[in-house]
């Protein structure tokens, strides 16, 4: 029976639902908490119920969570390796444990997804580094009729997960491989799960902390978690491989209409290169829900990967097309829109700014590409050996801007190699050095991204920018209507910048009764109420909150108001730092108002 990825992910869902798990909505690709760049595991959303002594809200949860791994970008075009994909998983917080958990699994792939038993292979951790073998793992496999010879034990590398820092919650895993060709490779009966000849492929990991791992001054010790978590996932494009009797994932059902949609703009097969169909189709997907998120490209954290992205996919459209000018990366965009519509209707309200921004991107990058390969080619017909050194490399991607991935790919096809080791020195080089001049940059959802140098002083300026933010934010829908979206924000000790959807230039006339209501509402000096609520009741009360899939479940909300009166001026969902009044903010001035895309407006201001 054919499967589609879409019936996949809802017989997923259903199933946990009706094992009385809770169906959490996928979070953004961008974590709340700031701690990495891209949310790349379904997990992440769920940190706070694991390590926190407080009970969470739900014992049973379930997600299909988007994902995004920038580390896998090189690792593209292979049959399994993607930047975005989406994530399956099962979670229980001190309620079942793991018999349950590979019970639910193995009836999930058997049963639901009718999976014949004889496909699957299994490993477990066989113990290492003084923690015990999981034989309890391997006896509920048995006692599922998994034959001995395909219950393979494995070290920590492959089959224990965990800390994410030095110390924390860890525990083994136990991995479900489903055999895509029954041939062993030239390695013969060594051929078993984790080899990469690609006659397996993982589908599951079913990860079990029972364990915390601390530091008694001595030595680490492995102690039981007083309450054990059951953290499991499934790549959506993986399993829909070995459901659709494919041997890659590009060759599913969704992921093939993006292949298609490439022959027809090129007239060319994808049996011809796969690699380059591979690399475009997935870089779109990523391009487009990254853009979708309201990255924009630039030359710094989620933008600068983003812009990698983009610049590499042109890279290969120019391989495909020749000197032709770009034309793939517009309808390649649209059509992964109209693929992922029904799940995800989001993507209708950003299509505009998505093909805004790969177009902006693509007139800024034409000509430095073309310059930058024709350089290439000249430096590499200079040379006595087939070498590039990191150097060499880190000048071009100053000079043109190609990213490493392209001057490597470019280098590849004449059979070069690039110094990735040196490169990477000379830009973490030139970052210190920036560093040392460059703004600090401060968001919404942090304090402690600025540096422990940092004055008191300043860090007061930031407080006082981010309270005048949620001013400025009123003042914009108050003066030029509700319509008025937050699109982004970034601050810094000197200034903040607000991006909003606004179709159309501000006049002078409204650019002054912007300012001129902040600055009222900065003299009547109100107050900033500070609240924890479930974001379901925050939404409900009136705050504002225009990225809902970032929040986690419980959020703060600051609210701006009047104490005499207890008119509520701003109402926002944010996690702060604020001020408690707004009468110590000073002046607030707009020093510039600025189109930054199709149908969005920056605002650069001051506190005097």
């Amino acid at each position: 029976m054919f499967f589609s990825i879409r019936v996949i992910k809802n017989l997923f869902l259903d199933f946990f639902k009706n094992k009385n798990h809770k169906v959490i909505p996928s979070s953004s690709l961008i974590p709340s908490d700031g701690t990495s760049l891209f949310t790349t595991a379904g997990v992440q959303q769920f940190i706070p119920f694991i390590l926190s002594p407080e009970e969470p809200p739900f014992l049973r949860a379930c997600s299909s969570q988007i994902c995004f791994r920038s580390d896998d970008i090189e690792e593209i075009g292979d049959n399994f390796h993607l930047t975005f994909f989406e994530m399956l998983g099962n979670w229980s917080f001190g309620d079942y444990f793991k018999k349950e958990a590979i019970s639910f699994a193995f009836e999930f792939l058997t049963k639901v997804l009718q999976i014949p038993q004889e496909k699957l292979w299994i490993t477990y951790f066989k113990g290492e580094k003084g923690i015990p073998e999981d034989r309890e793992t391997l006896k509920i496999w048995q006692n599922l009729g998994i034959p001995q010879n395909k219950i393979l034990p494995f070290g920590a590398k492959d089959n224990f997960w965990g800390p994410i820092g030095k110390e924390g919650p860890c525990g083994p895993s136990t991995e479900i491989h489903f055999e895509i060709n029954p041939t062993h490779c030239n390695l013969g009966k060594e051929c078993l799960p984790n080899c990469s000849c690609g006659r397996f492929v993982e589908i599951w990991n079913l990860v079990f902390m029972q364990y915390n791992k601390k530091n008694d001054g001595h030595k680490f010790q492995y102690l039981p978690l007083p309450r054990r978590v059951v953290d499991t996932g499934m790549g959506l494009e993986r399993i829909a491989t070995a459901i659709q009797g494919k041997t890659c994932v590009f060759e599913t059902d969704l992921f093939f209409q993006i292949i298609n949609e490439i022959e027809r703009l090129t007239q060319k097969k994808y049996s011809e290169d796969k690699i380059s169909f591979r690399i475009l189709a997935d870089h779109i997907r990523s391009i487009v829900f990254l853009l979708a998120e309201g990255i924009f490209p630039s030359n710094v954290e989620q933008g600068y990967v983003l812009r990698r992205l983009l610049r590499r996919s042109m890279r290969f459209e120019k391989k495909l097309q020749g000197e032709s000018s770009f034309d793939l990366l517009i309808p390649l965009a649209n059509k992964v829109i109209e693929i992922y519509l029904p799940d995800f209707p989001m993507l209708s309200s950003k299509q505009e700014f998505i093909l805004t921004q790969i177009q902006k991107e693509e007139e800024k990058f034409e000509n430095s590409l073309n310059d930058g390969l024709k350089y290439l080619n000249k430096l590499l017909n200079k040379k006595k050996e087939k070498f590039i050194s990191g150097s060499e490399a880190f000048s071009i991607y100053q000079t043109y801007g190609l990213p490493f991935e392209v001057i490597e790919d470019f280098a590849k096809e004449n059979n070069f190699t690039v110094s990735r080791d040196g490169f990477e020195e000379e830009f973490r080089k030139h970052q210190e050095i920036s560093r040392r001049g460059a703004e600090k940059k401060f968001g919404g959802h942090g304090l402690d991204r600025i540096e422990n140098q940092k004055s008191q002083q300043e860090k007061i300026k930031i407080t006082k920018l981010h309270t005048a933010t949620h001013l400025l934010h009123s003042a914009l829908r108050k003066i030029l209507g509700e319509e008025v979206r937050q699109m982004g924000s970034d601050i810094n000790e000197e200034r903040l910048r607000f991006d909003f959807s606004f179709k159309r230039k501000l006049t002078q006339d409204e650019i002054q009764k912007i300012e001129d209501l902040v600055n009222q509402k900065i003299k009547e000096n109100l107050k900033i109420k500070k609240e924890k609520m479930f974001l379901e009741d925050a939404l409900k009360s009136g705050a504002l909150a225009f990225f809902k899939e970032r929040y986690p479940r419980e959020v703060y909300v600051y609210s701006i108001y009047n104490p005499k009166t207890k008119e509520v001026f701003s109402k926002e969902v944010c996690n702060g730092p604020h001020m408690e009044s707004t009468g110590d903010l000073g002046i607030f001035k707009i020093k510039k108002e600025e189109a930054v895309g199709a149908g969005i407006r920056r605002i650069r201001a001051i506190l005097e």
